[in-house]
């Protein structure tokens, strides 16, 4: 029964899907016919007495199905990462490609401008409705509901790791409600998890009732020969309850893994992490852009900010300070001045006395030396705005790691000196992911991520998430 409500979750929210997708549409489509032709019935030259009121009706048929035909509600897609919303836009400009090719070949005469606003704006809004119904659906995942109930099975280590990496992100929608490791502990839970151990990886059928798992996750095949794996795929039931294999394969994204079935064997390669010169170029491109359009934007905000900090305390209106920048460059940061005159002769003393002098993340709790305007701009990131001009000048970018001193890069790991292979950024996977709440550890694991699975949509995901930190900053910004 619960197996079938899984897959009833999954069905609802298409639906839902479904249903604000033909709204959209209609919307959409009729609302760019009116404010381009008119309320009058108007002909589509070409298509004898089909008036634009029935093409437009065809077009948001043909746009749903060709929504349906790309699989964009997907329960594989839906809820995480960006593969809905390209399906999103890949459909929509099939569709309307195939209407540009057969007005060609028939000669219909479509007005272009009715067709030139609908598909952006569709595209756009059907976007903006699958964003909300994401967020819907995260605050929904995050108490347990519509989620895939997964039982994992693998080595106890194994296990244990995918666990807690799932238990961190319950918006991608797995709860792990319980797990089968060769020890077959009964009573037992994986350790630092309240996740309980249901049994031996022979008793997965026998846990799968008693948990009501819709998905076995298969974590390693290290006690588990290839007639086993296959005894679980086959017993489960098709369509209703799912096999995933989850190789402990972590911090690689998508674009970089590619699965190829070789004799049999379902082969998975991992792309090694490197920046071609088309990327670099896109990336920098897009840097010098943007960063000068921010200063244009925001010159009001940057000369009434440093106006601010030159009467509120004596000193000067910027900090320059030098980092370690890409490939272990040193470079002077531009900030405006949040502290007091003098301040850095009293860090290591600081450092000492709150116990962190030997962790490269340097961070000063309730840090005496800011001043008071200092701690307001610091807040919302007001101080980081002169580092639009380093951008513009190419010393860092506008999405990257944190750019730190050489103090700091002087105890990486040899891990961590893999953050050294991208200009530091203004913002950052850190930075949008906990800022100074998150451990070095922590931080590092999101910067090499990035570092590693760089892409421009990524950058643009981050900077819109940047935005809304900043104008809602939490415990963590100071």
């Amino acid at each position: 029964m619960r197996a079938a409500a899984g897959e009833n979750w999954r069905r609802r929210y298409a639906r839902r899907l479904w249903i604000s997708d033909v709204v959209v549409l209609v919307w959409v489509v009729y609302g760019t016919q009116i404010l381009w032709l008119g309320i009058e019935p108007v002909e589509v030259s070409g298509l004898g007495p089909l008036s634009y009121w029935l093409f437009s009706a065809a077009l948001v048929a043909g746009w749903i199905l060709a929504l349906a035909w790309a699989d964009t509600r997907s329960y594989r897609v839906i809820g995480v990462g960006n593969a809905e919303y390209v399906r999103v836009a890949d459909a929509s400009f099939r569709l309307f490609g195939l209407i540009a090719i057969i007005s060609f070949l028939f000669r219909i005469d479509v007005a272009r401008g009715f067709l030139l606003i609908s598909l952006p704006l569709g595209i756009v809004m059907l976007i903006l409705e699958r964003w909300l119904w994401r967020q819907w659906l995260a605050a929904k995942r995050s108490i347990g509901e519509y989620s895939a109930r997964v039982l994992l099975v693998g080595s106890e280590l194994s296990v244990g790791q995918i666990a807690r990496e799932l238990q961190r992100s319950p918006a991608a929608g797995y709860l792990v409600v319980g797990a089968c490791v060769p020890t077959g502990r009964i009573a037992g839970t994986l350790h630092g998890t309240d996740i309980p151990i249901m049994g031996n990886v022979a008793a997965f059928e026998e846990a799968i009732a008693v948990t009501a798992a819709d998905t076995v996750a298969v974590t390693s095949t290290d006690d588990l020969p290839p007639s086993k794996v296959k005894q679980i795929s086959w017993s489960l039931e098709a369509g209703r309850q799912h096999l995933v294999l989850a190789p402990s394969i972590l911090d690689i994204a998508g674009p970089r893994i590619h699965t190829r079935p070789v004799a049999g064997l379902p082969l998975i390669h991992v792309e090694t992490p490197r920046f071609s010169a088309g990327q670099r170029f896109t990336k920098r491109s897009f840097d010098i852009l943007v960063s000068a359009v921010l200063i244009l934007l925001l010159s009001p905000i940057l000369l009434t900010v440093a106006a601010i900090v030159r009467l509120s305390s004596p000193g000067p209106v910027l900090f320059r300070h030098e980092r370690i920048g890409l490939n272990g460059a040193p470079f002077q940061i531009y900030k405006f001045r949040s502290m007091r005159v003098g301040a850095d002769a009293e860090l290591t003393a600081l450092l000492e006395t709150q116990g962190t002098s030997t962790e490269p993340l340097f961070k000063i709790k309730h840090d005496p030396r800011i001043t008071p305007v200092g701690r307001f701009i610091r807040k919302y990131s007001l101080d980081e705005l002169p580092q639009l001009f380093n951008v513009l000048g190419g010393s860092m970018s506008l999405v990257g790691p944190r750019p730190q001193v050489a103090a700091e890069v002087a105890l990486y790991t040899e891990p961590a000196r893999r953050r050294l292979l991208a200009r530091p950024g203004i913002t950052g996977l850190w930075q949008v992911s906990g800022r100074s709440a998150l451990s070095w550890d922590e931080a590092v694991k999101l910067d090499l991520y990035y570092v590693e699975n760089w892409s421009l949509l990524g950058d643009l995901a981050i900077l819109v998430k940047t935005a809304r930190v900043v104008l809602t900053p939490g415990e963590g910004a100071h």
